[in-house]
């Protein structure tokens, strides 16, 4: 491990993005550690990988969320927390952020956010507390003054892409398509190893201090109608486009019950509402891409070239 880096607890580590955290934590030179929940240890598939982790130097802690002992004595040996949970455990940082303010050593914590900024969104009465709770977290942690980076990257490369944001599909459409609004709203994917690289960049960097990190990656910022166009080059043919308009997703948000709603909510933030990219990066925020050009990630067509070569 190098001199000098941020000594960095993942929390979350077994899912898709902690595991890319975990992994670029330790590309980087950072020592690493990762709050792992008893239950996991016994997993067949996650206790492959834990003994993958711990053969390459990752410091495993028993402990959890609920329990704030042990989430105590985890931060009391780092810099710098991540948590990457799921959106339903949101809530649960709330012990975190206590046990943060008494251990007093963080000089860095990233919330679990890695989605659309929740003080941007414009979908706030609509989205069944989906931002408020990611809000009321962010809220929280500046009343105790906590350090943090807020992590902005809004789509998963995984939601939605796979099928070209048409619900209901697995893989994308080869004869016709659905154009949300007036197609032009854009929206942003990246892939979770691009995120964490961003991420493992921005912790010890005294630029993202108490800022925003919005990630805009070149080529990961798309509209339906580029999406469409995109993938009509990738299989030499037209798709018949199918437009609904913003009237017709509303009706049909309503019409669907929670939490089935969810991806026609998000599909109506992000490509009629345009909540990932309608505002400028702010002196609140900073532009990943540009602090940290040397992140290499992929682009949304060089995402969609394995798809269309699995038709």
């Amino acid at each position: 491990m190098e001199e000098g880096k941020s000594r960095i607890l993942v929390i979350g580590a077994t899912g898709r993005l902690g595991q890319e955290l975990v992994r670029c934590s330790l590309g980087s030179g950072h020592p690493t550690f990762a709050l792992v929940r008893e239950p996991n240890f016994t997993d067949p598939d996650k206790s492959l990988l834990l003994r993958s982790f711990s053969a390459a130097a990752v410091t495993l802690l028993k402990g959890s969320l609920n329990d704030y002992e042990s989430l105590v004595d985890a931060v009391k040996q780092v810099d710098a927390v991540i948590c990457a949970v799921p959106s339903k455990q949101v809530m649960e940082q709330k012990l975190l952020v206590r046990a943060i303010k008494e251990a007093g050593c963080i000089k860095r914590f990233v919330p679990s956010e890695f989605g659309a900024d929740p003080d941007k969104v414009q979908i706030l009465d609509m989205d069944h507390d989906f931002y408020k709770r990611k809000a009321e977290i962010r809220h929280l942690i500046e009343s105790e003054g906590i350090p943090y980076t807020y992590v902005c990257c809004n789509f998963f490369m995984r939601y939605l892409l796979p099928s070209l944001v048409q619900p209901g599909l697995n893989t994308p459409p080869r004869d016709k398509i659905k154009i949300f609004g007036d197609g032009n709203a854009k929206a942003v994917f990246v892939k979770e190893r691009d995120v964490a690289a961003f991420t493992i960049s921005a912790i010890d960097d005294p630029r993202t201090l108490n800022k925003v990190l919005y990630l805009r990656p070149a080529g990961s910022v798309v509209s339906m109608h580029e999406l469409a166009e995109m993938w009509e080059t990738k299989i030499g043919k037209k798709l018949e486009k199918v437009h609904i308009s913003e009237e017709e997703l509303l009706r049909s948000i309503k019409e669907t019950p929670f939490p089935s709603n969810m991806d026609l909510i998000f599909i109506y933030s992000a490509f009629v509402k345009g909540d990932h990219t309608y505002f400028s990066i702010d002196t609140s925020g900073l532009d990943g891409t540009k602090l940290y050009p040397h992140v290499r990630h992929t682009t949304v067509s060089e995402y969609l070239i394995p798809s269309y070569r699995l038709q």
